[in-house]
């Protein structure tokens, strides 16, 4: 139970990668504040992780706006009597090319959520993180800010990432003495309803089975096949736990090891 007696803030909760850092959250003796723009994906998430509703309370939230970022840890306070960790799932990934065909305004959307939107979040739930005398603050990025992938191109989303990366640098210096420790983890080709949909479309424009299109991806990799969002989400919840309380200002690649480092 390595969340025992603990309170975590995890945004961006809908039917992937966010629900299963929330579950995993609450398997390990977490209370969860869950934050996401859809109102029906928060609800199912929480009802399916927490029947009871004892252990989870959800606001709709759109990190782009720094009040809902605010009410969020404002319901994480009120409900459960602090926040001991923060995991930030939200971001906006739908955007694809590269700089040759590159509309800009949809690439600061892209950085507002992504950047800025996780840095709101993170501010908002500093106060009580404080009060806690520390804590934890776990940013999703991606391997592709790393070496961009060759089967899509999605510069934006990369470029977004990377930049919250630098971020966490400089997060892990100014937030460090109040012992709230900032890390980052990187997930590759990460099985769960993205990958799944990019399968599935792969396959049926190349007249291929779904298998190929798998095997092209886990080809790569060390270990024969993706890691899961849940891998992901185990890797998060160590990160925020009091068993990483000497790791800050660290990127953990989870990618069944196409990339090392």
């Amino acid at each position: 139970m390595l969340l025992r007696n603990k309170t975590v803030v995890v945004s961006g909760v809908g039917a992937g990668l966010g629900h299963q850092v929330a579950a995993a959250c609450v398997r390990d003796g977490a209370t969860v504040a869950l934050g996401a723009r859809t109102a029906g994906n928060l609800a199912k998430s929480a009802a399916q992780i927490d029947p009871s509703g004892e252990r989870t309370a959800w606001q709709v939230t759109d990190i782009r706006d720094e009040a809902q970022c605010e009410a969020l840890a404002a319901l994480a306070v009120e409900r459960f009597g602090g926040i001991d960790a923060v995991i930030h799932v939200a971001a906006l990934d739908s955007l694809f090319g590269g700089l040759r065909d590159a509309d800009f305004d949809a690439w600061h959307e892209v950085a507002d959520v992504n950047l800025f939107g996780t840095l709101r979040m993170t501010r908002a739930c500093l106060p009580a993180l404080t009060a806690r005398g520390g804590g934890s603050v776990v940013m999703i990025g991606t391997q592709s800010s790393l070496a961009a992938p060759s089967q899509v191109q999605q510069a934006a989303y990369a470029a977004s990432k990377g930049g919250l990366v630098s971020a966490m640098y400089s997060l892990a210096h100014e937030l460090g003495p109040s012992r709230i420790r900032v890390n980052t983890v990187q997930p590759g080709w990460m099985w769960g309803p993205p990958v799944e949909s990019y399968v599935r479309f792969a396959a049926h424009n190349e007249g291929v089975p779904e298998s190929e299109v798998l095997g092209r991806l886990t080809e790569r990799m060390a270990l024969p096949e993706l890691a899961t969002d849940a891998d992901v989400a185990e890797s998060a919840v160590f990160l925020a736990s009091d068993r990483a309380r000497a790791i800050t200002g660290q990127s953990l690649l989870v990618n069944a090891g196409e990339l090392m480092r």
